[in-house]
């Protein structure tokens, strides 16, 4: 950048004024003061004093000056340091366009000493074909005198292109006729960053596409198989039962080989019930019919079908705490269905002479909270992370509880079917509380 025309020292124009202040004193147009031969030599002394006192007072204050002069000079060059070593590119524009000062990053983001910039077009520097931006920045630059900014393609002086942030602000020079300020930073490495992270996205996308169609195939081929696998498990049920019922009666080890048929054969159907639900919800087959349901006509229904169970263990059933005059706007197969599935884990995962107790209660928002709590052994943190996930029974594969591992991950879809929210609370030796809740009607 070339730098302003050099201004004279202070003692230079000190100088200079005593040299004009000498010629008026010698023209022909200057008069001596009147009366100075009337006044009296004590007169005399204390105008000279005066003069004097007012000398040594012009001295201090060229002192003055001299020292704001210093400062002032100081603060000039560290301006120009900052404005010149700045971290990002400083170019003053006339209104024609053409480049009238620029700092050394400018002259080194453009590849050209700072004298081969000066008097440039600016237009020269920027991609033919993002011209139109830096325009359009401009147009807004004087519609609304507001600093405007713009990313676009510009060029070096040996016409290597490279992404750039162009930021633009009008503003007087020393004369008062308006220029554009331009501040420009590279910005070629984010713009690759984020061109590589939009074809990742776009990989990603293709990835989850490709992984939904797999998951749809997946659920597809497990309903299909479901349906072909009810048939004939229904008749290896109906052939148990019949043998047990059979006359003459079986013997006793004919007894225990039909009962140990009936209880993986029952087992193995309420398995492939639950995969058909899941693979029904993964499927977007599954519709809900949401109504306004009264817990009078759930609750109740659900506490008889599991109470056999119940006292078979010696648990307590409490459905004290339900408030039976709610309604909830929801789904009423799928809401017992849910209702069950928690109780009967609750039973079935309690200890002997345990207790199960059964809230439901309107919460906030215009909701109703149902909670299932049993006094079971709980389960540490590292597990409930785990509780959601399909065919995962968290270490309880070998236990004498028959389970799939599938009915809290059916739970978990249909409250959401539902507009709904579940999750659990759990302490170790104590036992776990699953809640959801659902909006009130």
């Amino acid at each position: 950048m070339s730098g302003p025309p050099a201004r004279p020292t202070l003692g230079a124009a000190i100088l200079a004024l005593r040299h004009q202040a000498e010629a008026v004193l010698d023209g022909p147009g200057w008069m001596p003061p009147l009366g100075l031969d009337d006044r009296s030599p004590a007169a005399l002394r204390q105008a000279v004093h005066e003069l004097q006192v007012h000398q040594i007072e012009l001295e201090l204050q060229n002192d003055e000056l001299r020292r704001m002069q210093l400062e002032l000079d100081a603060e000039r060059a560290r301006y120009f340091d900052l404005y010149d070593l700045a971290p990002v590119g400083y170019c003053t524009v006339s209104q024609q366009g053409l480049i009238l000062e620029a700092n050394f990053t400018a002259a080194t983001l453009l590849a050209l000493a700072r004298s081969e910039l000066v008097r440039q077009p600016v237009s020269r520097f920027i991609h033919r074909e993002d011209q139109d931006i830096y325009y359009l920045c401009r147009k807004h630059l004087l519609a609304s005198g507001d600093a405007q900014s713009c990313e676009l393609r510009m060029l070096t002086g040996g016409g290597a292109p490279f992404w750039a942030h162009l930021a633009a602000a009008a503003a007087p020079d020393a004369r008062g006729e308006a220029v554009y300020r331009l501040m420009l930073s590279d910005i070629s490495d984010r713009k690759l960053l984020d061109h590589a992270l939009q074809e990742k996205n776009l990989e990603l996308e293709s990835a989850r596409q490709a992984a939904d169609q797999a998951n749809r195939a997946k659920s597809d081929f497990l309903s299909s198989m479901s349906h072909e696998l009810r048939s004939p498990l229904n008749a290896i049920l109906g052939f148990a039962q019949l043998m047990q019922a059979g006359t003459p009666a079986p013997t006793p080890a004919d007894a225990a080989r039909i009962d140990h048929i009936l209880q993986a054969g029952w087992f193995l159907l309420a398995l492939i019930n639950d995969v058909l639900d899941l693979a029904s919800v993964e499927s977007g087959r599954l519709q809900v019919v949401m109504q306004r349901v009264a817990l009078a006509s759930v609750l109740p229904d659900c506490r008889a079908l599991v109470e056999a169970q119940a006292r078979e263990l010696g648990i307590v059933l409490d459905f004290d705490g339900a408030d039976l005059a709610l309604h909830v706007v929801a789904d009423p197969t799928r809401l017992t269905q849910v209702l069950l599935n928690l109780l009967s884990n609750a039973v079935k995962y309690n200890r002997p002479g345990g207790r199960v107790t059964v809230r439901c209660q309107a919460t906030a928002g215009q909701r109703v909270r149902f909670s299932v709590r049993d006094t079971g052994d709980g389960l540490p943190a590292a597990k409930l992370a785990q509780l959601f996930q399909p065919f995962n029974r968290l270490g309880r594969e070998g236990s004498a509880e028959q389970g799939t591992g599938i009915g809290l991950v059916i739970c978990h879809r249909l409250v959401g079917l539902m507009q709904g929210h579940i999750g659990v609370q759990s302490t170790v030796g104590e036992g776990s509380e699953f809640w959801f809740e659902l909006q009130q009607a």
